[in-house]
């Protein structure tokens, strides 16, 4: 730390200086500013009064999100291109070319040089070039005042006026800052915040702009070229500007090195020599400039996410500006190599340009993280691209019917309720059912609704093969037992949302009496839907989902965001149920060995390791859906035509997606340990014991309906409703 001056000794200095200043303006180009004397006397009145924005600078910083490794670079956010690094992440030669360059007595003045601004004088008074006498520290005061954010935009503009008043002010400043930092906390500060041209603010941020490096690797050559933009940066910018008067000012502030002793002058002419050699780097910012694999979706979900975090600021605007000036480290939940298969299989089921999609998320069970939101689409504004939050869902995007996925609400219900795995039902081709309905679907003014292959799915089924095979009749039936509202209720405990109004509107006041809801009709995303899922597999408990590992401020503090946030919301024993169960879809076999046929059979095949899952087909196959999980990670893809709901997207897509989740879940626990699921109570699992089978039939015996042909029982059975 410097050694204080005397107040007196401080006065003299700052009233010889602002002699001297207004001399340089008077000379310079504003005579008429010497009558300012008011303003002068003004600025000696607070000579003690130190702006806070000079004791702890303001100025606004890029905030950074990297992938969960904490390495992998996804985008920056920021209003100015700056990041502040500590004078040892700087080299020596750029803090000796800075210096040399524009405040080659900065070690040995006090924040206002007279000799210096007495030179001004006499180089305005003769004729030569205009100079203003400015010293590093003076030059700091003025750049934190023109840019700090608490003050208005009058004050940030009165930083740079051409006044005597304002002269005065900056030496005031300037002096009381010298007694109160030492000379390497200044040049530091000075570092981090002056300007560089092409819109690079700070020396991290132009030595990445113009080299494609960090401030520590400069070379001499380099480091003086920046040393020179300082003076006049839109003007000398090799990028922007004019590269030939960038080499000339390189070439000053060479010679400049060599006169303070800082570099021989066999250095500095190898330096001079050497050819420009550029590598600009536009620094990414915001969503649409993420660099890993599409990772644009996920990005916007994550500034969505802080927007609603109170630790950045009271409203969402200053949440805004805290991301985009704020200069912290965000360490997300995103995955690189999931991501990279999730959006890699999401292009392998439809093209970027195709009208259909297929939103796929990844949740890590017992934390929430997400760890992959990828779809086929491209995250941009351009031609195919769309910002839509496809797979979160908000704003205008209420989500996707996801099917027979909903079937895990009411066996979780059933199940709660104290309904085992082996409660059985001799399930039918059509169901009728309490509710009144019409139309299409109806049986005797009833709604009746079907299974989709009757060969398959018709007869006796437990919890274990209703759910391997899907079988609608059995689930609308097993809703009726436990009562609609409870399964509606489920969905919910589970983060379903209810974004479509009208499902909204059944949920709080018809619950009770929606029969269809255990088929999926209510719209969904594949986050929520996955995010469901992973609070099965972690046996019970939910937790909210989050983007955020850690976030971390400028000045090395943890900000208290993004920890797990969980809570128990079903019995363990009721999860594990539930899983044995959603073992059966998926290929696999339940710890009480009655699973016999399942719609997704192949999964277990490309996983190869314990895994469940259920698939959904909306009416008319309008979506297809696939969600699967193991202890590890839970995965949801849902295809759908995001614009128009009316535009089918067929059957043959659904083993398209079951691929595409599969693949995903694969690379999410590659390398992890093999876990396997803990089986059921027995009490839960209850007494599977199926009836015996009926004897076929004599020739000779009328045909009962239930061995009429399929297409023709159902053809019946509409005629009959």
């Amino acid at each position: 730390m410097p050694r204080p001056r005397s107040p007196l000794s401080r006065l003299f200095t700052v009233l010889l200086a602002g002699l001297l200043a207004g001399l340089v303006l008077a000379v310079a180009a504003l005579p008429g500013n010497l009558l300012a004397g008011a303003t002068a006397k003004a600025a000696l009145g607070a000579y003690d009064e130190l702006p806070a924005a000079l004791r702890t600078p303001a100025t606004p910083q890029r905030s950074y999100l990297y992938a969960n490794d904490g390495t992998t670079l996804l985008t920056t956010f920021y209003d100015v291109n700056r990041t502040d690094v500590p004078l040892a992440e700087i080299a020596p030669v750029m803090r000796q070319a800075i210096v040399a360059a524009e405040d080659r007595r900065f070690y040995s003045h006090g924040g206002a040089d007279l000799r210096g601004l007495a030179r001004a004088v006499v180089a305005n008074l003769t004729g030569g070039s205009a100079q203003g006498g400015s010293t590093l520290t003076m030059q700091y005061v003025r750049n934190v005042l023109k840019t700090d954010p608490s003050r208005t935009a009058e004050e940030r503009h009165a930083a740079t006026e051409q006044t005597v008043g304002r002269k005065l002010q900056e030496i005031r400043y300037a002096t009381a800052l010298e007694d109160t930092l030492s000379k390497d906390e200044i040049l530091n500060r000075y570092l981090n915040i002056a300007y560089f041209g092409s819109g690079a603010y700070g020396v991290a941020a132009a030595s990445q702009r113009y080299f494609g490096k960090a401030p520590a690797d400069l070379t001499l050559g380099e480091a003086a070229l920046l040393a020179g933009l300082v003076q006049s940066p839109d003007e000398y910018s090799p990028i922007d500007g004019d590269a030939e008067a960038a080499l000339t000012r390189r070439g000053y502030v060479l010679d400049a090195m060599v006169a303070t002793g800082a570099i021989t002058e066999a250095q500095g002419a190898q330096a001079r020599a050497e050819k420009l050699t550029l590598r600009p780097t536009a620094q990414p910012n915001g969503c649409v400039a993420t660099r890993t694999d599409d990772a644009g979706f996920f990005c916007d979900y994550l500034r969505r996410w802080w927007l609603e975090q109170p630790a950045f600021g009271a409203t969402a605007e200053e949440r805004e500006q805290a991301l985009r000036r704020g200069g912290y480290r965000v360490v997300t939940s995103l995955d690189p190599d999931v991501q990279a298969t999730a959006a890699s299989q999401a292009r392998k089921v439809y093209a970027a340009d195709d009208a259909r999609a297929v939103p796929i998320a990844a949740v890590e069970p017992g934390t929430g993280r997400v760890l992959a939101m990828a779809v086929n689409r491209r995250y941009g504004v351009a031609e195919h691209e769309t910002v839509n939050p496809l797979i979160s869902g908000g704003g205008s995007v209420e989500g996707y019917q996801a099917g027979s996925t909903f079937k895990m609400f009411t066996m979780l219900a059933a199940l709660e309720a104290g309904k085992p795995l082996a409660t059985g039902f001799d399930a039918p081709s059509r169901l009728p059912t309490r509710y009144a309905a019409e139309g299409e679907g109806s049986c005797d003014g009833r709604w009746c609704p079907a299974n989709a292959n009757p060969e398959r799915m018709d007869g006796y089924r437990m919890m274990w093969d209703g759910f391997g095979r899907s079988v609608n009749t059995y689930f609308v039936w097993l809703a009726e037992q436990v009562g609609e509202d409870k399964v509606v209720e489920m969905a919910q405990r589970l983060g379903i949302t209810f974004r479509a109004e009208a499902d909204a509107a059944f949920a709080a006041n018809d619950a009770a009496d929606w029969g269809a809801f255990t088929l999926g009709v209510a719209a969904t995303t594949p986050l929520d839907l996955a995010n469901a899922y992973a609070t099965v597999a972690a046996e019970g408990t939910y937790c909210a989902p989050t983007p955020v590992v850690s976030v971390t401020a400028p000045d090395g503090t943890t900000v208290p965001v993004g920890q797990p946030s969980c809570k128990r919301v079903l019995e363990a024993d009721v999860a594990r149920a539930a899983t044995d169960a959603a073992r059966c879809p998926v290929g696999q076999q339940s710890a009480y060995g009655q699973c016999n046929g399942g719609t997704a059979s192949g999964v277990d095949r490309i996983v190869g390791r314990p895994v469940a899952g259920k698939t959904g087909s909306s009416e008319k196959n309008a979506t297809e859906t696939f969600v699967g999980f193991t202890p590890q990670v839970a995965v949801a893809g849902i295809a759908a035509n995001p614009d128009d709901p009316s535009d089918a997207v067929g059957a043959a897509v659904q083993s398209k997606v079951i691929d595409a989740v599969a693949r995903i879940i694969r690379t999410a626990v590659d390398g992890q340990p093999v876990r396997d699921f803990t089986a059921p109570s027995r009490e839960l699992a209850g007494n599977p014991q199926r009836p015996e089978p009926k004897p076929a039939p004599r020739p000779e015996e009328p045909r009962r309906e239930q061995e009429i042909p399929s297409d023709i029982l159902r053809w019946l059975q509409n005629r009959r409703g």
